[in-house]
């Protein structure tokens, strides 16, 4: 296999990159520029990275021969206190939620897609509003709150302290989804990732860096992606 065996790797540039970095995903490759970077320091890093390439993205695509597909018949979600039980069957709506019988109904017709739905109809409602309590409990002010399914981002904030938090994060215990609120939100006070910025973190998370790695080696469920 040669880099020409490849899937077309996507170049993003990024004001907020100091670095070229590489990210492998099971379905495409990425990379991430600063903006001084040219195409030529681009396409240079990509070759040199050849190998690394080449080799990580066929140990991705065995490990997804290998995933579960499934369905579960429950959902785990970081605010609520039992897991959903999750029925199956043939409905006119794509998902019903009968919350005191804590039983989450979805279609048939196509599962999965109606499973996502569902998640991402949940974080609209749920986020935003539990951004608000971390951002009250840390004296973190931030204006808005936008949810989406980013690829690669849990979360981001802009210049105006406009807070991005991916929908995924609802299927996350719910101290992974704290941290993301406080590491977006200590944002408002450093534009970056300095030392000032990482003690503010610990101070109002002080398990930061064990959240963190969970948050890198728990998977997401196959039909998310």
């Amino acid at each position: 296999m040669t880099l020409s065996d490849l899937p077309e790797i996507q170049i993003t540039r990024n004001i907020r990159s100091t670095r070229l970095r590489l990210r492998v995903e099971p379905t495409q490759i990425k990379v991430t520029a600063p903006i001084f970077c040219t195409q030529g320091q681009i396409q240079n890093f990509i070759q040199q990275s050849e190998q690394w390439l080449i080799q990580t993205w066929q140990k991705q695509q065995a490990q997804m021969v290998n995933i579960d597909r499934t369905l579960p018949s429950e959902l785990n979600i970081f605010d609520l206190v039992q897991p959903l039980k999750i029925i199956y069957r043939t409905q006119k709506k794509s998902y019903d939620w009968d919350q005191s019988q804590n039983l989450l109904m979805i279609s048939d017709r196509a599962p999965e897609q109606y499973l996502k739905a569902f998640v991402i109809a949940y974080a609209k409602q749920a986020l935003p509003a539990y951004l608000a309590q971390v951002s009250a409990e840390c004296d973190l002010l931030f204006k808005l709150c936008s949810i989406r399914q980013p690829k690669t981002r849990w979360g981001s904030c802009n210049a105006r302290h406009d807070i991005m938090l991916n929908s995924a994060l609802v299927l996350y215990p719910k101290e992974i989804t704290r941290y993301v609120c406080v590491h977006e939100l200590v944002h408002t006070r450093h534009f970056d990732h300095s030392t000032s910025f990482w003690n503010l973190v610990e101070k109002y998370d002080p398990n930061y860096k064990a959240n963190r790695k969970q948050l890198k080696q728990k998977p997401l469920p196959y039909w998310w992606n």
